[in-house]
């Protein structure tokens, strides 16, 4: 049974970095493709970043490329999610996702199986 949780997230000012970290109460199956996305309230559901089974396949979204890094350590059954000078519309919660591929290609939040209950990011100007 895969149930994800999310932790990490906080209140920071604008230009601050901070992981936030994606475990499973059980293993996280080597083999999944692992996701992250955002939300903000009435709105739906941002794609951020995707990392296959095997730690290749990495994508993002448009808003976050190249201050946001996707990890995998499957020895320890955890996801990161590295966000370098964060804006403050990077203020969202923030999601883990799961799907037994090991790779999944679209963005779109109905390709992931599992996810977790998620982390709130507040980013102040």
């Amino acid at each position: 049974q895969v149930h994800l949780v999310e932790s990490g997230g906080r209140s920071v000012q604008a230009g601050d970095s901070l992981t936030l970290t994606c475990a499973d109460s059980g293993p996280i199956d080597s083999t999944f493709a692992m996701g992250w996305f955002r939300q903000v309230a009435e709105k739906e559901r941002e794609f951020v970043a995707h990392i296959g089974w095997s730690g290749a396949n990495r994508y993002y979204g448009d808003s976050v490329k190249g201050r946001f890094t996707i990890s995998r350590d499957n020895a320890k059954n955890t996801v990161f999610l590295q966000m370098n000078n964060l804006k403050p519309e990077d203020t969202a919660v923030y999601y883990c996702a799961a799907d037994l591929r090991p790779v999944v290609d679209s963005p779109s939040p109905s390709e992931y199986e599992y996810w977790g209950q998620g982390t709130r990011i507040t980013v102040s100007s």
